[in-house]
């Protein structure tokens, strides 16, 4: 895997199957039939031989091949350049789901470069672990469909080219891909294969197209069949349908209301990768593509979490695509459970996904998206379906509350670290019991409605009174953290007050009385939970000691919380545009248009927004894409341009349109 601090440039699907791709062209993972789970590949490799020599691998920088990597305008088609200084033959490269059917298409254009004539093959080795298992996978050549079949149990995937290969090998390829013969095993049960096609004698500046497809099946006759329906047409024909097909999807949101070329190109891309991350079976909302479930390029991110999906879903709401925040929302039904609350994160098909315990913002911050979906639309069919749902969650969040302090009980905070009564996590759960009242008044349950607003209105007192610490000038970021014992007492030697209870197996919990970490979440309080206006002067310090304390020295941008460890504390893309919210809110609009610059400045090759940015380098870090980055900015624009200060500019779209016809 590539040493940058991240490791995908770009992501191509269609609500079924997802795919992530390196800068080099080379196909890390692909999910489906849902695209968080399972994931499929182990390694795809695709490389050239010239006469009878050693195999140059194409899809890395080894050999001294150089990429070019970008989306088509309006598309989420990702072109791909290859060259090599002194190689004869170039390679363009272009990758994309198919809208309705569950095919990748790998379509290539190979180019002679050199002054005569070159004769070579064009190798592809690939190797599934079908269903995330390493074990019991077979590979098969079926004649027919001139195919590779990789499979495990349910899943099966096809993979052929649009010409007729010249060899193939089923089964311990690897070897013979990189430098020998494929043998013509035409079974066996291990889980690579290999097939070559010849070219001979491509003149000098002719160029020769090579499409690969891979076609997904619950059986071999499924996969086969698609795969068959797939080669009738050529490449070209389901390149441009694709793109038609990503013209029209854009064309149904609202379009970019301002900014100039460069944000409304950002816009769009992010209108783009909303539609990618929406799960087309369950409507549930990806936070992330997973490439490294060993967590040493990214953190476990290929799940659904409620929290993500409520800023998602108001985004979705701005720029008119309130069909897949509705379709959310019903996905959260599947998703409750018996109490009432919601859990951690979830996978797409509504089952509990891995879990650190309770996280009350999660559940919270879904009723709260619920309200701003019927506050956008107005659709009462959709209150109506809610409304079970939101009485029972309502229910929960108010009997979470504890007496003592009237702030919800200790749960883990929203980065996932720590356990405390988290001021953010009150004002979500407040936020969350407000838009309850109102579904309760919408539906003529005046005593609900009632009864919520109180216990709204004892946690907004409660974080009002008792979380603000006005020696930091800020909130405390919560009351009552957990601790570890040496910890505990390390502090409480220091004077810092604590407490010590124990388990009903007897176990002592260590809390000290105060967390006063200055964290970016703290802005929750009133962007945007609305728990105190953005121009109480709690807020407004509280604004200034973010910006002073948090700022990235180096790089700029904001970083989540003070002497933060998570990959050396950097700056994050979310946390960054949080704080323009803010200062949009409060009028400060020249310093949130900075902070909207600075995301923009930091976005990708491909135009991806990261969930974070290397503190030292600048350059884009960890997970690409970020949805939950995506819907800050988009939300970023939004409120800027309500506000009057995004002029209008080009849109992006308009590109897209005069690029139609160029590849």
């Amino acid at each position: 895997m590539s040493n940058k601090p991240y490791l995908i440039d770009a992501v191509i699907g269609n609500g079924r199957m997802l795919g992530s791709l390196g800068r080099t062209g080379r196909l890390y993972r692909l999910w489906w039939p849902h695209i968080d789970h399972p994931q499929h590949i182990d390694r795809i490799r695709t490389g050239i031989r010239l006469s009878e020599g050693r195999t140059t691998w194409f899809d890395e920088e080894t050999d001294g091949w150089r990429h070019r990597i970008g989306y088509l305008p309006g598309t989420n088609i990702v072109r791909i350049g290859a060259a090599r200084p002194q190689f004869p033959l170039e390679v363009r490269q272009h990758d994309f789901a198919l809208p309705e059917e569950d095919v990748l298409v790998r379509h290539y254009t190979f180019t002679n470069v050199s002054n005569g004539d070159v004769s070579f093959r064009f190798v592809w080795y690939s190797s599934f672990h079908v269903d995330e298992s390493p074990l019991y996978n077979t590979t098969l050549f079926n004649e027919e469909q001139d195919a590779l079949v990789h499979y495990h149990k349910r899943s099966f995937f096809a993979v052929s080219g649009a010409n007729v290969c010249a060899e193939f090998q089923c089964g311990s390829a690897w070897d013979a891909a990189e430098g020998g013969r494929l043998n013509g095993s035409e079974i066996d049960m291990q889980p690579d294969g290999a097939m070559a096609w010849e070219i001979k004698r491509l003149a000098s500046g002719e160029s020769v197209s090579l499409p690969v497809y891979i076609a997904a099946g619950e059986n071999l006759p499924q996969a086969l069949e698609r795969l068959a329906a797939v080669k009738r047409f050529p490449a070209e024909h389901w390149l441009e349908q694709t793109r038609a097909h990503w013209h029209n999807e854009l064309g149904k949101a609202r379009p970019c209301p301002g900014g100039g070329p460069e944000i409304a190109e950002l816009y769009e891309r992010s209108v783009l990768t909303f539609k990618l991350m929406s799960d087309r079976q369950s409507g549930s909302l990806l936070a992330a593509p997973e490439v490294d479930e060993n967590h040493a390029r990214c953190g476990g991110y290929a799940y659904c979490w409620g929290r993500d999906a409520a800023f998602i879903t108001t985004a979705l709401d701005r720029c008119g695509l309130t069909e897949a925040s509705r379709r959310f929302y019903e996905w959260t039904l599947t998703a409750q459970d018996p109490d009432g609350s919601w859990q951690q994160r979830h996978f797409h098909d509504g089952s509990l996904a891995p879990s650190w315990g309770l996280q009350i913002d999660e559940g919270a911050s879904i009723i709260w998206g619920m309200w701003q979906h019927y506050a956008a639309t107005g659709d009462d069919s959709f209150a109506r379906r809610m409304w079970p749902a939101v009485a029972k969650g309502a229910e929960f969040l108010a009997g979470f509350i504890d007496p003592d302090t009237g702030l919800p009980k200790p749960s883990v905070d929203l980065w996932e670290e720590r356990n405390a009564q988290h001021t953010y996590s009150s004002a979500a759960v407040c936020a969350g019991l407000q838009a309850a009242a109102s579904f309760a008044r919408l539906m003529g349950d005046e005593a609900a409605a009632a009864a919520w607003e109180q216990a709204a209105g004892r946690i907004a007192s409660a974080i009002e009174t008792l979380c603000w610490n006005e020696a930091e000038s800020s909130f405390y970021r919560g009351l009552h953290l957990k601790v570890s014992r040496d910890e505990y007492e390390r502090a409480t030697r220091s004077g810092a007050e604590g407490s010590v209870t124990y388990t009903a197996k007897g176990y002592p919990v260590y809390r000290l009385k105060y967390d006063p970490i200055v964290d970016i979440s703290l802005l929750g309080v009133s962007v945007p939970f609305g728990v105190l206006p953005p121009e109480h002067g709690y807020m407004r310090r509280l604004a200034d000691t973010i910006e002073r304390k948090l700022t990235s020295p180096r790089v700029g941008g904001i970083k989540r919380y003070e002497n933060d460890p998570y990959i050396g504390g950097n700056p994050w893309i979310l946390t960054t545009l949080w704080l323009a919210h803010y200062r949009t809110a409060v009028g400060q609009y020249e310093a949130a248009r900075e902070l909207l610059d600075w995301a923009v400045r930091h976005r990708t090759e491909t135009g991806l927004l990261p969930e974070q940015v290397d503190k030292d380098t600048g350059a884009p870090a960890w997970i690409v894409p970020l949805t939950w980055s995506h819907a800050m900015f988009v939300l970023a624009v939004d409120m800027l341009a309500a506000a009057g200060q995004l002029p209008a500019g080009e849109t992006a779209r308009a590109e897209a349109d005069s690029a139609a016809g160029k590849s």
